[in-house]
């Protein structure tokens, strides 16, 4: 479980032992999920193990599996970062963790646009910073020393309670964009076993005027990365899940959630409804393919496998519309 790699193919379950399972409870502990008990001691993964991993992927918007794969592992390794724990600046790959996010909320709070506050050291996040330090009268460097750190905390009375100028910026351009879809570059993507309902959602937008990508890469880091070199105006995601109620998700994290991804997942959720045996739930999650999207993004999680096998033509319709109506009527979603 090395820093320097944490998308790496590991899953820690239940069963699990050894020296990856003592590294996986001292990184929950760090994180402040510690697992107490014979499980400790033995280094075994088992119920308590599998309860504060729950615990933490909860905290994290992660999908509550009880299991130790990529994410999981990305998101423990990025709980162990507090700002000022290291230098932050512009390198790649980017740099990642709780400390980047806490830098993007305070730089945010102050007025200075760092771009979602997603955790990733990107160049919004070094123009903000460099911003700020021209600002305060710091040496321009793009590098959070200890006399940035010093001024973002001695300054955090002053933002206490304000909106991150990112989250007022989005709801300006969701004010302003423009109504009808001819042009509009929209992403779908899907992750096996959706292929039918993507295609009709396509054949559905195309025939409106809209420029559709469709993506079928299994990472959601690929299809956020290529909807993002697409530019796309909306990132739509579908996912079959052994569930009995649907859910959408939007991007979310501490102390800020994206409003067109929370909007659209609510179109989207109340769309589905007359078709669900059971009305949607909304979810603010900090999933791949909702945080590396630079645009409004939406992560529908349909179950049960049948019934959506059942009901595509249904859902292809009521997602659409769901598309089109959010796009036509930008005061109203606010």
């Amino acid at each position: 479980m090395a820093d320097q790699n944490p998308q790496h193919e590991v899953f820690l379950g239940d069963g699990s032992s050894g020296d990856l399972v003592r590294d996986l409870h001292h990184r929950l502990s760090v994180a402040g999920f510690e697992v107490s008990g014979t499980e400790a001691t033995t280094f075994t993964f088992s119920s308590a193990t599998e309860a504060q991993v729950r615990d933490f992927q909860l905290t994290r918007r992660l999908m509550e599996d009880g299991i130790v794969g990529p994410q999981t592992l990305a998101a423990l390794v990025e709980a162990s970062f507090q700002l000022g724990d290291r230098h932050l600046y512009l390198h790649v790959p980017m740099m990642r963790g709780d400390d980047v996010a806490d830098l993007q909320l305070r730089l945010g709070a102050l007025g200075f646009d760092a771009g979602r506050i997603d955790g990733i050291f990107g160049p919004d996040t070094s123009r903000a910073l460099l911003d700020f330090q021209r600002n305060i009268g710091l040496p321009s460097d793009g590098i959070t020393g200890v006399s940035t750190v010093q001024e973002l905390h001695r300054l955090a009375g002053r933002s206490a309670g304000s909106t991150p100028v990112v989250q007022v910026r989005e709801l300006e351009r969701l004010r302003q964009r423009r109504v009808g879809l001819d042009g509009r570059h929209i992403a779908l993507g899907q992750f096996g076993a959706c292929g039918a309902l993507t295609t009709a959602i396509t054949r559905s937008l195309r025939a409106l005027g809209a420029n559709v990508l469709l993506l079928d890469h299994p990472e959601e880091n690929n299809q956020a990365e290529t909807a993002n070199r697409f530019e796309a105006e909306l990132y739509l995601g579908l996912r079959v899940k052994n569930h009995s109620q649907s859910s959408l998700a939007f991007f979310a994290t501490e102390g800020f959630h994206s409003e067109g991804g929370r909007q659209l997942a609510a179109f989207c959720a109340t769309n589905l409804t007359p078709f669900s045996q059971e009305k949607p739930e909304l979810h603010g999650m900090r999933l791949p393919a909702l945080r590396r999207t630079r645009m409004p993004a939406v992560l529908c999680l349909l179950g049960p496998p049948a019934w959506v096998v059942q009901s595509t033509a249904e859902l292809a319709e009521a997602l659409s519309l769901a598309i089109v109506t959010w796009i036509n009527n930008p005061e109203e979603t606010l």
